[in-house]
């Protein structure tokens, strides 16, 4: 039949596995083209079978067996639909695998119209975002944003600095004293004193070590000095 929905089923533990492919196969507009214990051979499978909706369990062969099958499915595959069966809901590998392209999960625990009821809306393109995976994306935007905030200011700051405070700066965040600044570049005193003083009053800290606080800082002072040379 034109509209039967083709499902490949990747599972580890036999009896689900086998539950899910008799549930399935039971609906008229459903059939399993392929049953494997492993997400080596999910892949392979995929690549044999074309299947319409996977249904890959997390932890097959290795923990994540699930998961970096996913992401090699969705690669090669991206019309593909991936739903994670799983056990635990709050699982964070479940938001590693969305982030990878899986667009839903199931409970393995789930019944059989819950099964039946995701593989057909996977299909349809109308898989709902669960709460708990929508307050994880939720959760992951506001990270990337207060760092995408933090980093436009440093730079912005960074960018404010003069060559010579810039490698002044970067001198004295990678551990050289005053005195070594002096003799690097071949200054007295009250000159990196200065400098020192004008870097500190831009950013307006108390301190050097206030500022460049992170490996991620030093990178951005490293990549800006070499704009400059």
């Amino acid at each position: 039949m034109e509209d039967t929905i083709k499902v490949l089923v990747a599972e580890d533990i036999e009896p689900i596995r086998k539950r899910y492919v008799s549930i399935l196969n039971n609906a008229s507009d459903i059939v399993v083209v392929a049953d494997i214990p492993t997400g080596t051979q999910a892949c392979e499978n995929v690549r044999k079978y074309q299947p319409d909706i996977v249904l890959m369990d997390i932890e097959m062969e290795t923990k994540d067996a699930g998961i970096r099958a996913t992401g090699t499915i969705m690669n090669d595959f991206p019309d593909t639909k991936v739903i994670i069966l799983t056990v635990y809901e709050e699982d964070d590998l479940i938001f590693s695998a969305f982030q990878l392209g899986a667009c839903d999960y199931i409970l393995k625990n789930a019944t059989n119209e819950e099964i039946t009821s995701a593989v057909r809306s996977a299909y349809e393109g109308t898989s709902p975002i669960r709460p708990e995976i929508a307050s994880k994306i939720r959760s992951e935007f506001r990270r990337i944003k207060s760092y995408e905030s933090s980093f436009l200011y440093m730079l912005n700051l960074l960018s404010s600095l003069t060559p010579t405070e810039l490698d002044t700066l970067y001198l004295l965040s990678s551990g050289h004293t005053r005195k070594e600044i002096c003799h690097i570049r071949c200054v007295e005193m009250s000159t990196v004193k200065s400098q020192i003083h004008h870097i500190l009053k831009k950013f307006g800290m108390n301190k050097i070590s206030e500022i460049i606080k992170t490996e991620a800082d030093l990178k951005l002072l490293e990549s800006i000095i070499h704009n400059y040379r």
